[in-house]
């Protein structure tokens, strides 16, 4: 058995679990601003354009309620950092599946990363995490390698802490500290952008990830990688190719949740 780093299964888990850090915190007025050191832009995003003068922003398929009060003494994006990381730790059972996150603009970096999901690849600067702890096992008998079905135990206290928190709170929080994501948002894809719409979008496109029966076979490229021996998963998003590289019963849990969430805050 062979073992090797990866972070990618718990993508998902860290980028949806983290928007119940938001309880605490709320945005200040202020004009965006790009903080050195954090990720400023998605992969392959085109940039930004003013829209014409009599061109219509664009519709808002998934609005949330703006209304709900928030605390004043709560600080700004940019300052930001320790109050998410303690509402973070408060939020789970176990804050020790919280250690590969990167704290430092965290906010940041959690919306970046979940709008990167969607991409083939990922540059490391739009991540939000480390590598997991461990390493990831591949089998080989000698005439083909494929995924360790031991790597399941390795992503189960990511998969049952994401899985095992209520749904609606979650979805409650970010919608009550909604503004600080949109703030963030607006950094990396413009004014007229709306980060509900894009979340919404992204765990349909994470809900769409096959389900492949039978062991995942691998073949060994370039640096040390494996890549999927089919064509068909190697050409995933890396948010798909998380979801595909869980255990089967670890990725319809996550679905169950994802669905969850997105039942509290889509619009149909």
């Amino acid at each position: 058995m062979r073992k090797i780093q990866s972070r990618w299964p718990w993508l998902i888990v860290a980028a949806v679990m983290a928007t119940a850090a938001w309880w605490l915190l709320r945005p200040q007025q202020q004009s965006p601003a790009t903080v050195q050191g954090a990720p400023a832009t998605t992969a392959g995003a085109a940039p930004v354009s003013p829209l014409a003068p009599d061109a219509a922003p664009p519709a808002i398929a998934h609005p949330l309620d703006p209304g709900d009060a928030a605390d004043a003494a709560i600080p700004a994006l940019d300052q930001s950092d320790a109050a998410a990381w303690e509402a973070l730790t408060g939020s789970v059972g176990d804050a020790s599946v919280l250690d590969v996150l990167l704290r430092d603009q965290l906010v940041r970096r959690v919306v970046v990363m979940v709008d990167n999901l969607t991409e083939r690849r990922i540059p490391t600067r739009a991540l939000a995490m480390q590598p997991l702890p461990g390493t990831f096992a591949i089998d080989d008998d000698g005439t083909a390698l494929e995924i360790a079905q031991a790597n399941a135990q390795r992503y189960e206290p990511y998969v049952q802490a994401f899985t095992q928190a209520d749904p609606a709170r979650l979805a409650a929080v970010y919608r009550r500290f909604y503004p600080l994501f949109q703030q963030a948002y607006i950094e990396v894809a413009g004014p007229q952008a709306y980060f509900n719409d894009r979340l919404v979008a992204v765990i349909d496109h994470l809900l769409q990830a096959p389900d492949p029966a039978g062991p995942l076979l691998v073949v060994e490229g370039a640096q040390g990688r494996f890549l999927f021996a089919d064509p068909a998963l190697e050409s995933l998003s890396v948010g798909r190719k998380a979801l595909v590289r869980l255990a089967p019963d670890q990725r319809e849990r996550v679905k169950q949740q994802l669905r969850a969430i997105r039942r509290s805050i889509a619009q149909g």
